[in-house]
């Protein structure tokens, strides 16, 4: 069976996934983001970019010179977003570990997503965990996608089984 694509009701101070835009927007964020690995604290900021798209818990891209340094390694692969463009990754690394392909960013951003040169996004289910303002981050389910779900957004959110066509 596959599950339902009808709108949660958003609670008071809820934002819905599916009142996101189609392409996706991007908007700046003060709220404080930490992420660890192996133990180690490998990001804090409270500058972040969030990306907003239509059934999609919203995806944070930091500044590179955020992250502890030496946390991120280039690593193989790419892929490719239809609006954002080709996108490379990386290994984070924290603590000891090295989560392979655990992070991306986009070299070259398409037109409408320039902002997010140089800042790159990490997958929350490959670290220890990651944060938003204190809570801890549920992963977006699906190995492709990046989301992180908080309180602040009501779903249900595409990634899981026969989901792939919302």
């Amino acid at each position: 069976m596959h599950p339902r694509k009808t709108p949660e009701v958003p609670l008071p101070g809820q934002e819905s996934v599916w009142d996101y835009p189609r392409p996706p927007r991007v908007e700046p964020s003060n709220e404080r983001v930490r992420i660890v690995l192996g133990g180690e604290l490998v990001l804090d900021t409270t500058d972040s970019l969030r990306v907003l798209e239509t059934s999609h818990p919203p995806v944070y891209y930091f500044r590179r010179q955020d992250f502890r340094p030496g946390s991120l390694i280039p690593a193989d692969g790419s892929s490719f977003c239809e609006f954002k463009g080709p996108a490379s990754y990386l290994t984070v690394v924290g603590g000891g570990i090295a989560a392979e392909r655990a992070a991306w960013f986009y070299p070259e951003p398409m037109a409408g997503y320039e902002e997010l040169a140089d800042r790159v996004a990490v997958y929350p289910g490959k670290m220890d965990y990651c944060e938003v303002d204190g809570e801890r981050v549920r992963p977006q389910a699906g190995g492709f996608y990046g989301g992180w779900i908080t309180h602040r957004v009501a779903g249900p959110f595409k990634g899981g089984p026969g989901t792939m066509g919302w």
